[in-house]
This record gives C-alpha cells, structure tokens and sequence, in this order.
C-alpha cells in the first residue's frame, strides 16, 4: 500500500498524524496544517492521520 502525503501550500510535507491539527469542538474531523493551519483536505487529511511513522 502506498503512503498518503500532502504538500501544504505553506512549504510543509504532511506525512504523519503528528504533521496534522485536529480542529477542537467539530463532530466531524477538521484537520488543519500544523505550521500554518491551512485546512487540509479530509479525504486526505484522514488517510494521513492512520498511517504508522514507522
């Protein structure tokens, strides 16, 4: 299986659970960008936030 990534405009390369921000207070996940907190596009945003760093 291939690993997800995604390319904030900011710069920074979104690889991992820990590269993403939960929005707080939203039933449904809101990830947003760690650095600069540009939202990230859920569909993405969830299969990033499963994948082991390892």
């Amino acid at each position: 299986m291939t690993r997800t990534t995604y390319q904030c405009e900011c710069g920074a390369h979104i690889e991992f659970k820990q590269d993403l921000e939960k929005e707080p207070g939203t039933t449904t996940p809101n990830w947003k960008c760690k650095d600069c907190g540009t939202p990230i596009p859920s569909m993405t945003a969830e299969k990033i936030s499963h994948q082991d760093p390892s």
